[in-house]
């Protein structure tokens, strides 16, 4: 099964958005968009999450800030 993700985060730039579509693989999305987000932080300067939104209408963000906080 597969999932679009769109990630909205605030950089030095302003506000960017990045969207794409992923495979599942038997995970959640909100682990597939936080994978991502790691990939997206080790390549950008990032300074926040402001939304994360999957398929169009779901927003997870809440679950990817849960799970970006554990690991600080």
């Amino acid at each position: 099964m597969q999932v679009t993700i769109k990630i909205r985060y605030n950089s030095p730039a302003g506000i960017v958005t990045q969207g794409g579509t992923f495979l599942l693989k038997r995970r959640k999305p909100e682990e597939v968009a936080f994978e991502w987000l790691k990939q997206i932080k080790s390549e950008v300067y990032y300074e926040g999450l402001i939304e994360v939104i999957v398929d169009g209408d779901q927003d997870i963000t809440e679950l990817v800030r849960e799970m970006e906080k554990a690991l600080s």
